[in-house]
């Protein structure tokens, strides 16, 4: 289709439970009022990715102003798209330098921390510890990154924060002026960028061949609908611009020739996620294949 009206409808959706959320929901119950939230900040990061991709229309123009301005108020959309069609050259997947998304750190880099903050990351790569510490671990590393980037003169990232805050105005203005209070409406975004690392937490592994490096995660619940079916990992990586609601129809029938894809990296579900790896560390944080003088 020229047009995939599926994600137009389900962006038009999206936006709608953020209004409710804040403007109607708050006077029936607040609790409902904040769960809304946190599915439509979630859900909206995960429609950004499939703008990335070049949907709902023929490339990114005309997607882009639809997911601009970041309801979570954490992430520039332009520096979401940037790093990650970088991350998209698979041949880097897990690369401590490379790969803008991975985990994993240089084990000579990690020998030079101190024993308190690898206490802390060895926290932050249980389950628990992603989806409560990630969100902010990850902000501190990705500022400071873009930080480095800005004062060595990269305008392009400079360009992205800028257009960012211009962007988040609007929003928090809107907030303000609803029933939600701000700093709930904080927690709510904080709450939904922890539930976006259940999806990255396992997404990609240490494997010396490349196919090997990412996963099936064969959910059909209500997380893969909040990831949109991004869970099918390795289906998404080989058919980037394949739109979100055809992943399954990609895999289950040739659910085979993917897995041998990808050597077999499989989980049959989230829950199996969660039972084994809540509060066990799925993979050291040092990269275990990483040459180490």
């Amino acid at each position: 289709m020229r047009v995939e009206w599926p994600t137009v409808l389900l962006i038009a959706a999206c936006y709608m439970v953020w209004a409710l959320g804040l403007f109607w929901l708050p006077g029936l119950w607040m609790p409902l009022a904040f769960a809304a939230l946190v599915f439509a900040i979630a859900l909206q990061c995960s429609l950004q990715h499939e703008v990335i991709h070049g949907h709902p229309f023929a490339g990114r123009t005309w997607g882009a102003p639809l997911v601009y301005a970041s309801l979570n108020l954490a992430i520039p959309y332009g520096r979401f798209r940037d790093t990650h069609l970088s991350h998209h050259l698979d041949s880097n997947l897990t690369d401590p330098y490379d790969d803008p998304e991975s985990n994993y750190l240089d084990p000579a880099v990690w020998g030079r921390l101190t024993g308190p903050v690898k206490g802390l990351l060895r926290l932050n790569n249980t389950l628990l510890g992603r989806m409560a510490l990630g969100p902010l671990v990850g902000q501190i590393t990705f500022i400071a990154d873009d930080a480095r980037q800005i004062r060595a003169g990269n305008r392009r990232v400079l360009g992205s924060w800028l257009g960012h805050i211009a962007a988040s105005v609007p929003v928090i203005w809107l907030v303000v002026a609803s029933p939600m209070p701000l700093w709930l409406y904080l927690v709510a975004c904080y709450l939904a960028l922890g539930m976006l690392k259940i999806r990255t937490f396992l997404e990609h592994q240490a494997h010396e061949k490349v196919r090997g490096r990412t996963v099936i995660i064969e959910d059909r619940g209500p997380l893969a609908f909040l990831f949109l079916n991004n869970n099918l990992h390795v289906v998404h990586h080989m058919h980037p611009r394949t739109p979100w609601y055809r992943l399954p129809q990609l895999y289950f029938p040739n659910r085979e020739k993917y897995l041998t894809r990808n050597a077999g990296y499989r989980y049959a579900s989230y829950a199996e996620v969660f039972r084994r790896y809540l509060v066990t560390a799925k993979d050291p944080v040092p990269h275990p294949l990483w040459p180490r003088d």
